[in-house]
């Protein structure tokens, strides 16, 4: 998925994410893993305001993602602001860089748009391979109680001055699988055109993705309760996942 029209829209329909307090709370993690951020990349960076609050902060930070769409908005912004920022087009599952990294981001559950526990393990991989010895991989996942109690096969309204969206979703309860059917309604001289996207989003368990983990040469640090330091409860929606390279 090219997330075309998604990109669009994203940053209005998102307006819920604080991203300042995002990146607070990245910065916090590394830490209180004594950890110096060094090179940094933003996989699946989409629109670019996480990469670009923690350029502010002074980290030497890079973005990349699939969508051409996502990364001219990313790229808009960053000039809109006047910083020097690379965005590259990558696949996670493919990832190939030119250097290494001391760490890597992946946040929004970005994993868990992956398809399938094959390409999350390739995408570990590929982290791990760019990764200088002692680096951190941070990245927050949806949970399996997301998908069955929350997402399921419910309906979202979203409805601004840009775009008027509805969200559908369809769970398949076999590989904890939310189907997500996207309509947008653009208003447009006294009338509307109707655009789509659809795509999927997998939930694993917190034994599954610390394996696979381990699997790619990390040691997993810490797992935490979505923008907190606090344990995973059972009815925790999205949880954050902090690993080092071996």
């Amino acid at each position: 998925m090219s997330y075309g029209v998604f990109a669009q829209f994203y940053d209005n329909l998102t307006q819920n994410v604080d991203y300042k307090t995002k990146a607070d709370y990245l910065c916090s993690l590394f830490e209180r893993f004594n950890h110096d951020p060094g090179c940094t990349l933003d996989l699946a960076c989409g629109t670019g305001t996480l990469t670009i609050e923690l350029k502010k902060r002074g980290i030497d930070i890079f973005g990349a993602d699939m969508s051409s769409e996502m990364l001219t908005e990313a790229q808009m912004k960053a000039f809109d602001e006047e910083l020097e920022v690379l965005f590259l087009k990558q696949k996670m599952q493919s990832l190939t860089l030119y250097g290494s990294i001391d760490t890597c981001i992946c946040t929004l559950d970005s994993i868990s748009h992956l398809t399938g526990k094959k390409q999350v393990q390739q995408t570990f991989d590929r982290v791990s391979y760019y990764m200088e010895q002692g680096g951190l991989f941070v990245f927050d996942v949806n949970t399996i109680y997301k998908h069955e109690r929350i997402l399921a096969d419910n309906t979202f309204v979203y409805d601004t001055d840009d775009v008027f969206c509805v969200w559908q979703n369809t769970y398949s309860d076999d590989l904890h699988k939310v189907r997500i059917e996207l309509d947008f309604f653009i208003p447009e001289e006294g009338h509307y055109i109707r655009e789509s996207e659809s795509f999927s989003e997998y939930a694993y368990s917190r034994a599954e993705i610390e394996e696979m983990l381990i699997n790619s040469g990390f040691e997993v640090l810490a797992v935490y309760e979505d923008m907190t330091f606090d344990e995973p409860k059972d009815d925790t929606q999205r949880m954050t996942f902090t690993a080092r390279k071996k």
